[in-house]
């Protein structure tokens, strides 16, 4: 997870040196749009880090259209890829941008209400030659009534460093920097808390963050048999920002003081990543 600082790092200070077309922006690695119009995906290529290449899913959404994060909130169906048509593949870590909460007439979702640029981190069987990234896309669109889409892309990153991409490094500023409980500073994790509230056991986080009024926060469990709702926002002492959300959604049996739970706090256009369990102290 870590490697993706050094990445963002390379990827902004090479951004103004890279090869530029005739008009004098810079150009980029990318495959053809999977539609000429409307909703369409691409593959975008950046330089490569630590062994592995940065790479990118361009999704590009009608206006005022949406599409859903990893975790989609009350409802939604988040993205699934598929890249096992690629060719000398080893692994792919994806990298979600911060996302926000958006209203679906009294449910509440989580995504991106605008054109988006997922960052993958590519490890290549053999560093030494070309990937083939090949990439079924199968995701949900909303305006109104949300509908299924799906988006078949090629593209063909070479050995060694790659283009670096001012599209590419502009969203690897946004992915939540991971972080541990306690930091100092903002956005922070403070605490977190398995507490009673209002006779219901429920997860009290309390957060430092710079612009209160639009701080958000998603909780995640380990894996997708955990369903934990969108947390609700209050004022705390000494200044903090307090995010309350009820423990439902847990599977039966689940030990949920002990295991690690995703906390994804986003502060403007700051976000962080932190990985605690309740029990933490």
């Amino acid at each position: 997870m870590h490697r993706s600082l050094p990445i963002i790092a390379t990827l902004l200070a090479t951004a103004s040196f890279g090869p530029l077309t005739a008009g004098g922006a810079q150009a980029e690695t990318a495959s053809e749009w999977s539609a000429p119009s409307g909703t369409a995906v691409r593959l975008l290529g950046g330089p490569t880090e630590n062994g592995a290449r940065t790479a990118g899913v361009e999704i590009r959404l009608t206006p005022g259209w949406k599409t859903y994060w990893r975790y989609p909130g009350d409802s939604g169906v988040p993205p699934h890829f598929d890249w096992s048509g690629s060719e000398n593949l080893g692994a792919v870590t994806i990298r979600w941008p911060a996302p926000v909460r958006f209203d679906e007439g009294g449910s509440f979702s989580v995504g991106y209400k605008k054109d988006v640029v997922i960052p993958i981190e590519v490890t290549p069987v053999d560093a030494s030659k070309p990937v083939t990234l090949q990439l079924a896309l199968d995701f949900a669109v909303c305006e109104k009534i949300c509908q299924p889409a799906n988006a078949a892309v090629t593209l063909d990153l070479p050995a060694g460093d790659g283009t670096a991409s001012p599209t590419l490094a502009d969203a690897l500023a946004h992915v939540p920097v991971p972080t541990a409980i306690r930091s100092s500073g903002t956005p922070a994790v403070r605490k977190v808390a398995l507490e009673d509230v209002n006779g219901e056991p429920s997860i009290r986080v309390e957060t430092a963050v710079g612009d209160a009024d639009h701080a958000d926060l998603f909780v995640e469990g380990p894996d997708e048999s955990w369903a934990l709702p969108l947390p609700t926002r209050e004022n705390g002492a000494d200044g903090t920002t307090v995010f309350v959300l009820p423990v439902d959604g847990v599977p039966k049996g689940a030990d949920i003081a002990r295991t690690p739970l995703r906390f994804t706090l986003i502060d403007g256009r700051r976000a962080i990543e932190v990985e605690a369990p309740l029990s933490a102290r």
